[in-house]
């Protein structure tokens, strides 16, 4: 069983203030994006075409999850980026921010390519679930420690193309 607990239309609204937040701080000065794969997708998609034509895109892909539910606490970089960041401003782009594992061990990561600048937004935060303080900048809505899906978040792949965002009740995950 779905529940909503995120509208797509709180999801536009959030992505609206991020951009505005982002766009206060960097202005008209160039941007790299920089998705999680695979999670990201669709947040960095909605989030560039709202901060105008400077900006470019790039993907990274780490692991920390291998198939459950919950983080292993091991991060793997699967796909590095394709674009150098030195000099550059850089919004690492995440979909939700867990354990903050992730997060920190990409800052300590891309901190030793000397961007310009570094800074992380996410669309969700599960302040309950943190191990670590990953220090995100740009923190969309806060949610409950629960196994939530959609608008890229998924279940064994399943689930992303979700316009909203839903907890997942386990009788649904075991079809």
């Amino acid at each position: 069983m779905l529940e909503t607990i995120v509208t797509e239309a709180q999801i536009n609204e959030t992505l609206d203030r991020i951009a505005a937040e982002i766009k206060r701080d960097f202005g008209d000065e160039p941007l790299l994006l920089v998705g999680v794969l695979k999670g990201s997708l669709y947040i960095l998609a909605d989030l560039s075409r709202r901060l105008g034509p400077n900006v470019e895109i790039d993907f990274v892909q780490v692991s920390s999850w291998h198939g459950g539910r919950s983080s292993s606490g091991i991060v793997q970089i699967r796909k590095d980026l394709d674009i150098s960041i030195e000099g550059r401003n850089v919004v690492v782009i995440e979909d939700i921010i867990d354990s903050g594992l992730t997060i920190k061990h990409l800052r300590e990561l891309f901190a030793t390519r000397k961007p310009k600048c570094l800074k992380v937004a996410a669309l969700l935060s599960k302040p309950e679930a943190r191990v670590v303080d990953p220090h995100v900048e740009y923190i969309g809505i806060e949610i409950p420690n629960e196994f939530v899906v959609g608008y890229g978040l998924d279940d064994k792949e399943r689930y992303r193309n979700l316009p909203f965002i839903a907890i997942l009740r386990d009788d649904e995950s075991a079809s």
